[in-house]
């Protein structure tokens, strides 16, 4: 393969390209080249400038200077649509699908086949059906995109860029919501486009993906390119020592003692009506972990004790009052029920600062005279960062301009200032590099050691491993097993064939 490289013509390549928002230097003299029929993976830190420089080779970000070009043209920057005529198309993390239109509608979005002037609806049903075939997924072509998981959205999404017969895909954090068997497809299906001639950008914070998958690896840090090499010459560790300047891995030490302390229970609770009862405990300061394949129902019972499901049923006891389940987000959280949502865009407003979010609907103050004394609020908002590493000058920053684990460090922020009973957390470390990894998960042992009840889940089983107290696994919609740290099956390869066994009944 390497000879293969060096024999390939360059398809982009960058020249001293830079760029500044602001103050803010995200890029500082890009000089790479990729080549053609290749994998060639932007890896670094949060912050480090991978998604800024793919959004210059996209279009969507124009340069402050240099130059880039694709196939020998140079890139019409702030032109997407141009771009994409070159063939160029750009997947990026944050799914980007109309939430009102189906599934087969978003996967042909701008290419609609027609036959007599009009839309030829079977033609698209027929291949969307193909697609779903080559991922080996099962997504209804008639369902709203707004009903789909974020997994699902994420499939949509690179459905449309294997259709669309693009010559360069960029693909910024393609796997993050995908559970293991989606993501085991996607691999095969980026080796036949590369085997097929096209070339393949990609963009992701799974260090072992990235050396399973590259042929050539660049390392960003602080927005400089560190080192562009063969990626047969690199390993986890090379990988890390270039991105962070120290080797630093994903290890979170808890002590997992017993909890006696029931926080919050239910012997009633169903996600949905009619549908299988979930009884569950929780004590506090115990973290339970959830797991299970994407649509296991893990993130539908989460959304059930936030207020988020339609249809939950049953009765919660917390801290010994019995309740009804939640009907509200507003509900949940006046009894101290806060929920972190797996799409940070539904959580922060991206266009105020930390300290907005922080604060949002909770001015200083009491009574109907109350005002906002933003003193107060940024120390406020200082002492909530400091615990996840967010630095403290960058609070008054919209949040857009944050990186996305930093983005999630905000989020995290925002929802400990409310001091809640019980934190529910679907994909805490989703699209984030490995140290914040490690910050984030310690700060969540942190919590449930002040007495916090956290329940969370992610797709990355290892990380549910390390930080829980107790394991829920769900497989069809119901809990199929509990299960203990001392259990002699606590193991990734024993959960994981729990995860795809059928419900008895």
């Amino acid at each position: 393969m390497e000879r293969h490289q060096e024999q390939a013509p360059t398809v982009i390549r960058c020249r001293n390209v830079s760029k500044e928002f602001g103050a803010l230097r995200a890029n500082t003299d890009i000089d790479l080249d990729i080549r053609r029929g290749t994998v060639h993976a932007l890896i670094g830190e949060n912050g480090a400038g991978k998604s800024t420089l793919l959004g210059m080779i996209s279009g969507r970000i124009v340069p402050s200077s240099g130059t880039i070009e694709v196939n020998g043209r140079e890139l019409p920057a702030g032109r997407p649509r141009a771009i994409r005529a070159m063939g160029v198309m750009a997947i990026y993390q944050e799914v980007m699908v109309v939430p009102s239109m189906t599934a087969v509608e978003n996967v042909f979005l701008g290419q609609f086949p027609a036959r007599g002037g009009r839309t030829d609806f079977a033609r698209m049903e027929r291949r969307y059906r193909e697609l779903c075939d080559r991922f080996g997924v099962q997504v209804d072509p008639h369902a709203l995109a707004r009903d789909l998981s974020i997994a699902h959205q994420q499939i949509l999404e690179l459905m449309r860029g294997v259709h669309s017969d693009a010559q360069v895909l960029l693909l910024d954090e393609p796997t993050a919501a995908l559970a293991e068997h989606e993501r085991e497809a996607l691999f095969r299906i980026i080796r036949d486009l590369r085997d097929d001639g096209v070339t393949i950008v990609l963009v992701s914070h799974n260090l072992e993906e990235v050396l399973a998958l590259s042929d050539t690896i660049t390392v960003l840090r602080d927005g400089a390119l560190i080192k562009t090499a063969p990626a047969s010459q690199w390993d986890k560790p090379s990988l890390i020592r270039a991105m962070a300047g120290q080797e630093r891995m994903v290890e979170v030490s808890r002590v997992h003692t017993p909890r006696d302390q029931v926080l919050l229970t239910s012997d009633t609770l169903r996600s949905r009506r009619g549908g299988p009862v979930l009884p569950f405990t929780l004590h506090r300061g115990e973290v339970v972990g959830l797991w299970g394949l994407v649509g296991s129902g893990r993130t539908s019972f989460l959304k059930s004790l936030a207020g988020l499901q339609p249809g939950a049923e049953g009765e919660l006891e917390l801290e010994g009052r019995r309740l009804p389940v939640f009907r509200s987000v507003r509900a949940a959280l006046a009894n101290g029920v806060a929920m972190l949502p797996e799409d940070r865009k539904t959580g922060l407003v991206l266009q105020l600062s930390t300290t907005d979010n922080i604060h949002l609907g909770k001015p200083s103050g009491k009574g109907p005279a109350a005002v906002i004394r933003r003193n107060e609020e940024e120390t406020a908002a200082k002492a909530n960062v400091s615990d996840f590493n967010l630095n403290a000058a960058r609070i008054r920053e919209p949040v857009q301009r944050l990186s996305g684990g930093n983005q999630q460090k905000a989020l995290f922020a925002k929802w400990r200032a409310r001091n809640p009973r019980v934190l529910l957390i679907d994909e805490p470390t989703r699209g984030v590099d490995v140290s914040a990894k490690a910050e984030i998960l310690a700060a969540i042992s942190r919590l449930a050691d002040s007495g916090t009840g956290v329940i969370v889940t992610s797709s990355e089983l290892e990380e549910v491993l390390a930080i829980c107290d107790r394991l829920l696994i769900f497989a069809g919609g119901t809990i199929v097993e509990e299960m203990l740290p001392t259990d002699p099956r606590f193991t990734t390869a024993d959960i994981v064939g729990l995860g795809f066994q059928q419900p008895a009944g």
